[in-house]
């Protein structure tokens, strides 16, 4: 099994992926898949979209084909966006213009919302209502908020606060979840959906 993390902050090195590091590394401690990919979008200057996505243009074909790739190879995704004013930033709702339901639709998906402060509600209410219709992402109906994030799942103990250790836990639970939706999810696309003919959703 293959699940794919991405982290949704336009900057180097932020807190979004120091929790996609996280991730990725109890998803592989828990033995919940054989390879954890993770793609940061701060450090992948992924063309906004246009039509020549369409055309095969070689930009598409050079920067966004083995992107696609690796997460056509994946069962379940996580994404991990922080909260910019109440928004999910722009890179990552272009990510989901650029997804075609071929690859990710009808795979399950775990939101994981993180707040410099005690915010985080938005992205995880944005995600459900407004990046999922024609690429046909399942999100799960867990999520994680990950809240005062400077203070929490540092490997330094020391740096994080008293609600470290509860988070830790439901972060393994929310992952062991999404598994077993990968599981269950994995029999309704070995139906051969057809997606040309309702390419887009309602």
């Amino acid at each position: 099994m293959k699940i794919s993390i991405v982290t949704g902050s336009h900057r180097k090195d932020s807190q979004s992926a120091k929790v996609g590091k996280h991730l990725q590394k109890r998803l592989l401690a828990l033995d919940l898949c054989e390879n954890a990919y993770l793609l940061d979008l701060g450090n992948h200057e992924i063309p906004f979209w246009d039509e020549g996505i369409w055309q095969g243009e070689e930009k598409w074909q050079s920067i966004w084909k083995p992107i696609e790739k690796e997460l056509d190879e994946s069962d379940a995704f996580i994404f991990v966006s922080p909260e910019w004013s109440g928004m999910v930033p722009a890179k990552l709702k272009n990510f989901f213009l650029l997804t075609p339901p071929n690859v990710v639709g009808h795979k399950p998906a775990l939101i994981v919302a993180v707040s410099a402060s005690t915010g985080g509600s938005f992205p995880v209410g944005e995600l459900r209502v407004s990046s999922y219709k024609n690429n046909r992402i399942c999100y799960i109906p867990e999520h994680i908020i990950v809240r005062n994030v400077a203070e929490v799942l540092n490997e330094a103990e020391d740096l994080n606060n008293k609600s470290d250790v509860y988070l830790r836990g439901r972060i393994d639970f929310a992952l062991s979840l999404l598994k077993q939706y990968a599981v269950a999810l994995k029999s309704v696309r070995e139906n051969e959906i057809d997606y040309k003919k309702y390419p887009y959703g309602m």
